[in-house]
């Protein structure tokens, strides 16, 4: 529509002569906030992360930080951003503007030095610094640790911003530093009330279009009509590609808003999972009553990028080395895809057909993913990759496995990095049902492990090193487990 308007810092403003492609970061910066940096412009480096209020977990609203260089502005139409800048609190006319406790630690701590990055920290701290849960730990407390400061600051908050001349200790000892915010503090005031509704937006300009609907039905329609729009949520993997790639396309329509695929529903025999849900969202609405997605979540690339990615994104994409279809698979989940006819439940071990490819059929959506219960109690999740966090996977491998007795009662694995598409690993776990969890099964089953797949060899690792990860996992499982199965 021609009114699409963002309120940045306060005040609204149009979103026209943008393009539909334009990122937020490149209209930000147009418009004079050069505080939003581009570093690397696939949201790996944090420079361009601003805040967004966003429906909240534990009130109306949360800030959540985001990575401006992959967030379409249209996506950000009737919705409300802050940047650095909008931090500060403004003083009277001819006096300096009041700094941000957030920024005050950062300056007073020597978290800056060539200042390039700072802002993208400053955004994502504060991001932090307004979760609604963050509390204080007392002196007693055991649960605090090097990740953990004892104001309550989870430093994976900072997991999606880099720095390469300051340092991290100070930006760290910053973090650590930092109180809770104030009664009077605006932007604290403004998680009490409600997010800003999602938009009806039909942007065009340019002969490209960007679409959001207000219901699944009509986007659903949209898609009958429009075979060849582009469906995005987060917009972690589509922002990479008109970034890097110069991607452009006709029509592009968001359906990250859309209340029906945002339910997370916990039945007796399933939980379902809404595939516009950010991993950050699930993550604290489930709070650990999946353990294997407990596992999952902190090795999933960053916060910045769990803030936006979807399940659904994930999945959709196809591709073979995303993180979650291994810990799906092993979970027996499934996908309710729906068009414009209807919907149909898949077994997501029978959803991939090929590299990048599926069964979803054109004008089909990924609504939900259901999880079948009772669950496995014996889970792990294995990344194998060059980072600990912030990494794409060269293996990755998911267990749920029902030990009863000492007895391998049943065995699911999923496997990633190692096919085509991401696996089940149906003779491993074969190998493994009906036997004793003992060095013998469990040796013998990692040599089945490893010739599970189709390895190979690229950038990452070598085809030899990625079947000697697949059966070194096994055995990292058997010894992490062992001592808590026969207790």
């Amino acid at each position: 529509m021609v009114g699409a308007r963002i309120t940045v810092n306060g005040k609204e403003t149009p979103i026209s002569p943008a393009a539909p492609h334009t990122t937020t970061l490149d209209f930000l910066r147009e418009r004079g906030l050069t505080g939003t940096k581009e570093g690397c412009a696939e949201g790996e480096c944090g420079a361009c992360s601003v805040l967004v209020a966003r429906p909240g977990v534990n009130k109306p609203t949360d800030w959540v930080a985001v990575n401006a260089c992959l967030v379409p502005v249209a996506a950000l139409d009737g919705q409300e951003v802050i940047t650095s800048e909008g931090l500060a609190t403004a003083g009277e006319p001819g006096t300096p503007a009041t700094l941000h406790p957030v920024q005050e630690e950062m300056a007073v701590r020597g978290g800056s030095q060539c200042g390039y990055c700072t802002p993208g920290f400053i955004c994502s701290m504060a991001s932090e610094y307004y979760r609604p849960d963050r509390c204080a730990h007392t002196d007693s407390d055991d649960s605090t640790d090097a990740e953990h400061g004892p104001n309550g600051f989870d430093l994976h908050a900072l997991s999606g911003n880099l720095c390469r001349c300051t340092g991290y200790r100070p930006i760290r000892d910053a973090a650590f530093a930092v109180g809770t915010p104030t009664d009077e503090d605006p932007l604290a005031q403004r998680r009490e009330q409600a997010p800003p509704a999602p938009a009806v937006t039909e942007y065009a300009q340019d002969d490209s279009t960007f679409l959001r609907k207000s219901t699944l039905a009509e986007t659903l329609q949209v898609l009958r009509e429009r075979p060849d729009a582009v469906v995005v949520a987060g917009s972690t993997d589509y922002g990479v590609e008109v970034n890097i790639r110069s991607r452009r396309e006709d029509c592009v329509v968001a359906i990250d808003r859309l209340p029906e695929l945002r339910e997370l529903r916990v039945e007796s025999d399933y939980i379902e999972i809404g595939a516009a849900l950010t991993l950050t969202e699930i993550e604290r609405r489930l709070d650990g009553d999946v353990p294997l997605l407990a596992e999952l979540f902190p090795q999933f690339a960053s916060r910045l990028i769990r803030n936006s990615g979807t399940l659904g994104g994930n999945l959709g994409t196809g591709s073979p080395i995303g993180d979650s279809p291994p810990v799906l698979l092993a979970l027996e989940a499934s996908l309710l895809l729906a068009d414009a006819d209807g919907e149909r439940e898949v077994p997501l071990a029978d959803y991939f057909t090929g590299y990048r490819q599926s069964v979803r059929r054109p004008g089909e959506l990924i609504r939900a993913v259901r999880i079948p219960l009772p669950l496995s109690p014996v889970v792990a999740f294995h990344k194998i990759a060059k980072r600990r966090f912030d990494d794409i996977s060269s293996v990755a491998v998911a267990f749920a496995l029902d030990i009863e007795d000492g007895i391998v009662r049943k065995a699911r694995i999923g496997l990633g990095g190692v096919a085509a598409t991401p696996i089940r690993s149906l003779a491993t776990e074969a190998a493994l049902e009906g036997k004793p969890w003992t060095p013998e099964t469990v040796e013998a089953a990692a040599r089945v492990l490893r010739g599970e797949g189709t390895p190979m060899s690229d950038h990452r690792a070598s085809a030899i090193y990625r079947s000697a990860m697949l059966g070194q996992s096994l055995l990292k499982l058997h010894a992490q487990t062992t001592e808590a199965v026969s207790s």
